[in-house]
């Protein structure tokens, strides 16, 4: 069942990635340097490959800016709640490379996990997605990602969907 879920998504995401974004026709670059990102995620809707069936739900925050054209650099917040296990939270920093003429992205981040106050973990994660942009400034995001664990593979590592919405600022901050 979970395989059929997971081939699904990646259908549906390989159709939308297919689908041309009406914004990204434009003659002006839409990821240029200088932007500024606030982006909110939802993700472990039973879409997850780990030891853990049970139910968990994440939620993340994140900001970032445009060093260069299609280049982000990423902060993170994410919390986890689980039912019968501890909850967790991380803390991490990442990029992202936008295919500018599409609107995928790919991206690598490095987490920090802590559970409860008795487990600590380094999680690095790969991630691959598609902005699909609303209006000028607003996306749907939604996205593929594994994470890593180095500590416990079967509790923390994983594969899953997640699915967001991001905010993309005209240049807020000259460097």
């Amino acid at each position: 069942m979970l395989m059929k879920k997971l081939l699904f998504t990646v259908i549906a995401l390989m159709m939308t990635a297919g689908a041309s974004a009406q914004y990204l026709n434009e003659p002006e670059k839409v990821f240029n340097q200088g932007k500024a990102y606030i982006g909110a995620g939802l993700s472990g809707f039973d879409l997850n490959y780990n030891q853990e069936n049970k139910f968990k739900l994440d939620f993340n925050i994140r900001g970032g800016y445009m060093i260069a054209n299609d280049w982000m650099l990423l902060a993170d917040i994410q919390t986890t709640f689980r039912k019968n296990a501890p909850n967790y939270a991380r803390f991490g920093v990442g990029g992202r490379f936008y295919i500018e003429q599409n609107g995928l992205f790919i991206g690598l981040n490095a987490h920090y996990l802590h559970a409860n106050y008795s487990y600590d973990d380094f999680i690095p994660s790969l991630n691959v997605g598609y902005a699909f942009f609303v209006s000028r400034t607003v996306t749907i995001e939604p996205e593929l990602y594994y994470n890593q664990s180095f500590k416990s593979h079967s509790e923390y590592s994983g594969l899953g969907l997640r699915v967001g919405i991001g905010i993309y600022l005209d240049k807020l901050i000259k460097l």
